[in-house]
């Protein structure tokens, strides 16, 4: 590609950010017919690339001439090879262990986000100010204060944000919605959101002498520095607070997203909580076992149960759900379809996804990844609507964080519903975090 034609996609690549940025935040900025489509191809980086990423890259790859992985960016040495190979990407594709230095590139569209938590929120930041869309792997943010922030900037920039709750692009729960919307099952009330796991114990972690295959500096990124510890990478850091969220938002909110959005509600009056880590006395620092309650005004509630690990008895012989109940009917919903019932019971109505999804293991490729994908695509070209933008995000994210705040703070927690913000001080106190000196994000 010459000069001429890179500056030619640039430009129109700009336009369009900045031709979305109503679309991306619900607002109705512009008419339709000032965006223009076009033929050129999206090039795209993956950051982290040893589980979840490998959805990200697969997916991106059904869309040859319009989407490509043309850049990796890991601190982990070993995954460029094996990753390249896996996926069948060019040999050339630019290989980064540091982010910033893979921002710089402008020929660089977009990037999508597949880190550990505490990278999510300062990473999108980084990309959006230096003009990259963003795939934003779930959770949306590490603390609520990230979540805020990611709103002011995907506002200010113009940048397309999509997040990865995908299941808000499953043609079967669009179908649900619909239906839900329109009154089958009536007036919604109440909705049960559910996950279960067979997780192990995750040990007593040693200090250990780095691996020479880990840039652990940058692997710690936004977070204060601490040693490093033989359990913590590559996994195991979703367990604790300082660089994870726990079960409620590293599977939770996928379900809660869902019960929320077919419940038609924003942000609630009360938050209850209650569990522990109850299966193993190790280092896991959050709950294997949660249930936490959602009180949107006197006649709406949403409940979400977790048990990492142990998984039966499951509800529906299903390991992760939604159930709507409504005053005439009700409702079950996952990632590859749903039932609708009657007030007898009966199924009156389901929906089947053409292809199934992965539910429980670590990387969770399927049929949706490639749907949201396309979403993410056809926002950043054509301006569309995108199915999972931030200020939704945000809302569902901070459910989760309001779950973990509440289960810390003595089992019950009143929150305006205008903003989510718990009334406890002490609640709080979890609402942001302390970040590594020169590493807090530019809002």
């Amino acid at each position: 590609m010459d000069k001429t034609q890179k500056d030619s996609r640039r430009s129109f690549l700009k336009k369009t950010a900045l031709g979305t940025a109503g679309l991306a935040m619900s607002m109705p900025a512009f008419s339709y017919n000032r965006i223009v489509g076009a033929n050129d191809r999206l090039n795209m980086a993956t950051a982290g690339i040893n589980s979840r990423g490998g959805a990200h890259i697969a997916e991106a790859g059904k869309y040859p001439g319009d989407m490509e992985i043309v850049a990796l960016c890991d601190v982990d040495n070993r995954t460029f090879a094996r990753t390249i190979k896996r996926f069948g990407l060019k040999s050339d594709v630019k290989t980064y262990a540091d982010v910033r230095k893979l921002l710089d590139n402008k020929d660089i569209d977009g990037l999508s986000i597949a880190t550990p938590d505490h990278w999510h929120a300062p990473m999108a930041i980084m990309a959006m100010n230096a003009g990259k869309h963003v795939y934003l792997e779930k959770p949306f943010s590490h603390n609520p204060q990230e979540g805020e922030w990611l709103i002011q900037v995907q506002a200010k920039t113009g940048m397309t944000l999509q997040i990865g709750n995908q299941q808000r692009s499953a043609p079967t729960s669009q179908e649900l919605k619909k239906e839900i919307d329109k009154g089958t099952i009536g007036r919604p009330y109440y909705a049960k959101a559910w996950y279960s796991n067979n997780r192990q114990s995750i040990g007593t972690g040693k200090e250990a002498s780095i691996p020479d295959w880990l840039d652990w500096e940058l692997w710690q990124g936004p977070a204060p520095r601490t040693a490093y510890k033989d359990n913590y990478v590559h996994y195991n850091w979703h367990w604790f607070w300082h660089w994870g969220t726990g079960e409620v938002n590293n599977n939770g909110l996928h379900e809660l997203d869902i019960a929320r959005w077919m419940m038609g509600v924003d942000y609630p009056d009360k938050v209850t909580s209650t569990g522990g880590r109850f299966s193993f006395d190790d280092d896991w620092e959050f709950y294997d076992t949660q249930t936490a309650s959602y009180y949107y005004g006197d006649d709406t509630l949403i409940a979400w149960e977790g048990r990492s690990c142990r998984t039966h008895p499951q509800h529906y012989n299903r390991g992760r759900g939604t159930n709507i109940f409504g005053t005439e009917g009700s409702a079950m919903v996952d990632r590859d379809g749903y039932q609708i019932f009657d007030k007898d019971g009966k199924v009156i109505k389901s929906g089947t996804e053409k292809e199934k999804s992965a539910s429980t293991d670590v990387v969770g490729i399927g049929g949706l990844d490639g749907y949201h994908m396309k979403n993410f695509l056809d926002a950043v070209r054509e301006g569309k609507p995108l199915n999972s933008p931030a200020v939704e995000a945000h809302k569902s994210t901070l459910m989760c964080h309001l779950g973990n705040m509440a289960q810390e703070c003595g089992g019950v927690l009143e929150t305006d519903n205008t903003n989510g913000r718990p009334y406890s001080k002490k609640a709080m106190g979890f609402w942001s975090r302390e970040y590594e000196n020169g590493w807090k994000p530019e809002v």
